[in-house]
């Protein structure tokens, strides 16, 4: 963390297609001839397709060729690689390109093409090459020339070239990586595999991951401490000779494998502006040795030219743009030159700090059209709306801003690229601040709802997501998931919905008459079908009614399962819907919160708090006057965990050094917000390094 569009060459340049005929050789008069052709649709997609051409020269050997075809059905040719293709309403026609010319006999070239359709796709019913109607039978002219008097050249004495590099089918490949997987805080972290705090990756992790139905892995990659000094940057070969074991490991298990240049990007890359030299020379030092060791590597392995990149000292975004792209178009071109397997391998390009906002992605657009390369893939990352992705400003809850903000950014690189046919990867997502080590930042059922969404927006637009994890969904030293419902609802978005509510908690006073209690359902394209207590079904009209999408338990049922009224979770249900997984209903018996006074320090202070089991949800600090007081002051809500942070166990809640740093001398209002709505108000005053609290 810091945190594809596919290039091809565009199809109606009339100059290029004038040249090309212009120059084409005509066959032989007397030549035998014959063709057959694969007209193979490879991929398809709402208004759009993708088609590889392999045309088989059956006859004589031919230098310039033409393969013309009519669309039955309306279809239009957008964009063409290894061939020049001009068309006159349906009638298509595809013309060599200097470098595959020459077709031996009984050899065969291809080319490929992006097309649009409305209403069918119908194949076209024949093909002609050079004028012949491709039958896939040799038609020899009348009469036909003795093979003593004129014979055909001999394949040795007009061999065919060698196989030109063949676009594969990058929207396919990028597809078959959903959904992926980043081993993250491993091989990026700094200095070494284990620096971070996880384990050494073994095969078993590996294939824990491939059985939880994960088909990718991110393998992020610092090389900044793994490599000799200029001017050849040799990487360290048992560094190098680890990561190859896991990339094999992980190629062995089925999966595809996306390896990249990570930390490196803010740790020497960002000083491109002032030292473009040193800069490019290791990044293409060490992108050339990469490529040099995997050329020959399966396929499935794909690379992500930098991570996140970011630079210093620029002028603002738009020279960040223009750098992004020398750089991915350095990568690009020194890769595809390595040769091998390198040359139509999969090359995945990020936006200036992987961003989705709409300038990034339209300098990245420009980046694919300069480059004209059919096999690449355009990446972004995802951590959500910011206020919710790390709990400040009042961003408690997964509502129409994060909703919004996700749906725009999803939809800006879905028109931008899988719209014409150009893969996506979400190259990491997740909530910033969703961490096993800081619990309580964001609440699990706004959590859950979350990456309901994302499931979901990501899976209908096509774009493939690779989760970022850095031991905060999976236990890496036991092989299991911190929090099975998390990945439960995670793994249902990759193929259905799920319904969820407006809270997945429902509060209850610790004594006196228990109210019934209300939750508005979100079907999300399902049917509720009813409500459980482990095994056993609540009954409709006695333990809950429900009217749209009000659901509402009774006074009678909430009693029951309160139980005993003991301070906190009574007993647990779920709402169970027509697919996806159920959602979880905590019965939590609480009172209001309570605090007494105390005294420290700006370096150590804890206001003393019996919870009576209620939750923290935020914190607000005024100064008299309303203004925010603290940290990030233009708004009066502070982040959670950095300013502020609750200790269940221990009774308080602790206010940071980070907090008082930026709190100005004398009174400040406190408003603690808690999960059952319930509000509790203290007043802190600090003088120098002295705090002092009170309830009044």
């Amino acid at each position: 963390m810091q945190k594809s569009r596919r290039v091809r060459l565009w199809i109606g340049a009339v100059v290029g297609a004038v040249v090309a005929l212009s120059t084409m050789a005509t066959v032989n008069a007397h030549a035998a001839t014959g063709c057959g052709v694969a007209y193979t649709v490879s991929s398809q997609w709402a208004g759009g397709f993708t088609v590889n051409v392999n045309v088989t020269n059956l006859g004589d050997p031919v230098n310039g060729w033409r393969l013309a075809w009519t669309f039955p059905s309306g279809q239009q040719v957008t964009q063409a690689w290894n061939a020049t293709v001009t068309s006159s309403g349906a009638q298509v026609t595809a013309a060599n390109v200097s470098w595959n010319a020459a077709v031996a006999t009984n050899a065969t070239v291809s080319f490929g093409f992006n097309g649009s359709w409305s209403g069918a796709n119908t194949t076209p019913a024949s093909f002609t090459l050079n004028g012949v109607r491709c039958t896939g039978d040799v038609v020899s002219p009348s009469p036909s020339p003795s093979p003593s008097s004129s014979p055909s050249p001999s394949p040795s004495s007009s061999p065919s070239p060698s196989p030109s590099p063949q676009p594969g089918d990058a929207m396919a490949t990028v597809a078959a990586m959903q959904p992926g997987w980043n081993l993250g805080n491993t091989f990026d972290a700094i200095p070494d595999e284990t620096a971070w705090g996880n384990p050494l990756t073994t095969q078993a992790l590996l294939h824990h991951v491939r059985s939880q139905g994960y088909k990718s892995i991110r393998m992020p990659i610092t090389w900044s401490n793994h490599h000799g000094p200029a001017p050849d940057y040799t990487i360290d070969a048992a560094w190098l000779n680890r990561v190859r074991q896991v990339i094999e490991w992980s190629l062995a298990e089925g999966f595809y494998v996306l390896i990249n240049l990570h930390h490196d990007s803010w740790q020497w890359i960002n000083t491109y502006p002032t030292d473009s030299t040193t800069v490019m020379n290791r990044y293409t030092a060490l992108w050339r040795q990469i490529a040099g060791t995997f050329r020959d590597h399966s396929p499935k392995l794909l690379f992500e030219s930098v991570n996140e990149p970011q630079f210093a000292g620029t002028s603002g975004d738009d020279q960040g743009d223009q750098l992004v792209n020398t750089l991915n178009t350095a990568f690009v071109r020194l890769v595809r030159q390595s040769g091998g397997g390198n040359a139509t391998r999969v090359l995945v390009l990020p936006t200036l700090h992987t961003s989705s906002e709409q300038a990034r992605v339209d300098a990245l657009s420009a980046t694919f059209n300069a480059l004209r390369d059919p096999n690449l893939a355009a990446t972004v990352h995802f951590y959500g709306w910011w206020p919710f992705s790390v709990n400040i400003a009042g961003g408690t809850r997964y509502d129409s801003n994060v909703e919004q903000d996700l749906i725009a950014g999803f939809d800006r690189v879905r028109n931008a690229f899988v719209s014409r046919g150009i893969p996506v990867i979400i190259g990491e997502w997740a909530l910033l601040s969703w961490d096993h080590t800081r619990p309580g930042i964001i609440e699990r059922g706004e959590f859950l709802k979350f990456l309901e969404a994302v499931g979901y927006h990501a899976r209908t637009r096509n774009l493939t997501t690779m989760v970022w994890d850095a031991g905060q969904f999976l236990n890496r030293n036991e092989l299991r998931w911190r929090d099975q419902g998390v990945f439960d609802m995670m793994k249902a978005g990759w193929t259905t919905r799920s319904g969820t509510a407006s809270s997945d908690q429902v509060y209850l006073p610790r004594t006196g008459t228990i109210p019934s209690r209300t939750l508005t359902l979100n079907l999300n394209g399902t049917t509720f079908q009813g409500l459980r207590q482990g095994t056993t079904s609540l009954r409709q009209g006695t333990d809950y009614t429900l009217s749209g999408t009000t659901l509402t338990l009774t006074s009678a049922a909430l009693t029951r399962l309160a139980g005993n009224r003991a301070y906190g979770v009574n007993s647990t249900i779920e709402a169970r819907f027509s697919q996806g997984v159920p959602w979880q209903i905590s019965i939590i018996s609480s009172d209001t919160p309570t605090q007494t006074a105390t005294t420290g320090t700006t370096s150590s202070f804890a206001i003393p708090t019996q919870f009576r089991g209620d939750q923290l949800a935020t914190m607000e600090a005024k100064y008299a006057d309303g203004s925010g007081a603290g940290p990030a002051n233009w708004t009066t809500y502070k982040e959670f965990w950095s300013s502020f942070q609750p200790d269940y166990t221990a009774g308080t809640i602790i206010l940071k050094p980070e907090f008082f740093a930026e709190v100005n001398d004398g009174r400040v209002t406190l408003t603690f917000h808690f999960w059952s709505g319930k509000q509790v108000t203290y007043y802190i005053t600090k003088s120098g390094t002295t705090v002092t609290g009170a309830t009044g």
